[in-house]
């Protein structure tokens, strides 16, 4: 790892990636429950199913930018955060993924030779 002045980038608070990447369905859970919103009417007013805003809120399925604008809409909560946050989870959990790791080492291999 290339340091700047003897520092790893990878220690510098802003540069750490989490154990657990956080899915913005959390968040958005937490909100809710914090406003004591009932999820089936909110799933109503935004016209999705509630199977699919169960399914958002538990990191079941992922936030799409449309939810998440549906979201900012109905909560007033900023949506860009969320879909940033849902793109960050995304990679983590790609790079997370072994057969996927395994793949992506393969592609490296292949392209260093091109």
């Amino acid at each position: 790892m290339v340091t700047l002045q003897g520092i790893d980038p990878r220690m510098i608070a802003n540069n750490l990636t989490p154990c657990e990447p956080t899915h913005p369905g959390e968040i958005l859970k937490a909100e809710i429950e914090y406003r004591g919103v009932s999820r089936r009417k909110l799933a109503a007013k935004i016209g999705i199913e509630y199977s699919v805003l169960d399914d958002v809120l538990n990191a079941r399925q992922p936030l799409t930018t449309e939810y998440a604008l549906l979201f900012e809409a109905s909560l007033n909560v900023d949506a860009e955060p969320l879909v940033k946050m849902q793109a960050e989870y995304d990679l983590q959990t790609a790079k997370k993924d072994k057969t996927f790791s395994e793949r992506l080492a393969k592609v490296r291999e292949t392209a260093a030779i091109l």
